[in-house]
């Protein structure tokens, strides 16, 4: 018999495209509910939430990507949190949250969100919480209940009863509570 699923939304601000020669600044995090196999029961994503702050891992970085976090690097490299205490208490939140459920990361787009977090957890702590595989894009999702092509499943293209009315302001706990109540819609969805 297969195991509860816990959907937790994530989302990640960073400094450039890609991890190594630059760094993640944020990540914020909220569980969006879960799965029996059958039944999808949503949680209230604003009880549930994790948010870091980190110090960054090099000296690259890209200001287009500053200006769209707003973050401010200077006041990071001197006030962040250390990246492997960061990730392990992130871990272990994830853990928490999860009690006896199976953790699988949700995101929009997942492959930018999912390589940032995985590659620190595997830098800094050796081990993911959601393992090598655990995650689903919320876009692809999308894709595959509207019967759309993905490079026509953009939220400007989906049906506005599906949309959140959260804003996105490019804060990572903000998206991602923006983005789990998009899930919620999604997974509940028809098509």
């Amino acid at each position: 018999m297969a195991r509860v699923e816990l959907y937790v939304s994530v989302d990640v601000e960073a400094d450039g495209p890609i991890p190594g020669p630059y760094s993640m600044l944020s990540f914020g995090m909220a569980v969006c509910g879960t799965f029996d196999g059958t039944e999808f029961t949503a949680s209230d994503p604003s009880e549930r939430t994790f948010y870091a702050e980190l110090k960054p891992i090099g000296d690259d970085f890209d200001p287009k990507a500053l200006e769209v976090s707003g973050l401010d690097r200077g006041r990071l490299v001197r006030e962040g949190r250390d990246p492997a205490e960061a990730m392990d208490a992130a871990a272990a939140w994830v853990r928490t949250v999860a009690g006896g459920a199976l953790p699988v990361l949700v995101a929009y787009p997942l492959a930018y969100d999912w390589m940032w977090l995985y590659w620190y957890w595997m830098r800094f702590t050796s081990r993911s919480p959601f393992g090598h595989s655990r995650h689903l894009d919320i876009k692809s999702l999308y894709a595959a209940k509207a019967g759309a092509m993905v490079a026509q499943s953009t939220k400007r293209q989906m049906p506005a009863a599906l949309l959140p009315d959260r804003p996105h302001t490019h804060n990572a706990l903000d998206d991602a509570l923006e983005q789990a109540e998009l899930f919620q819609n999604l997974f509940r969805w028809g098509g």
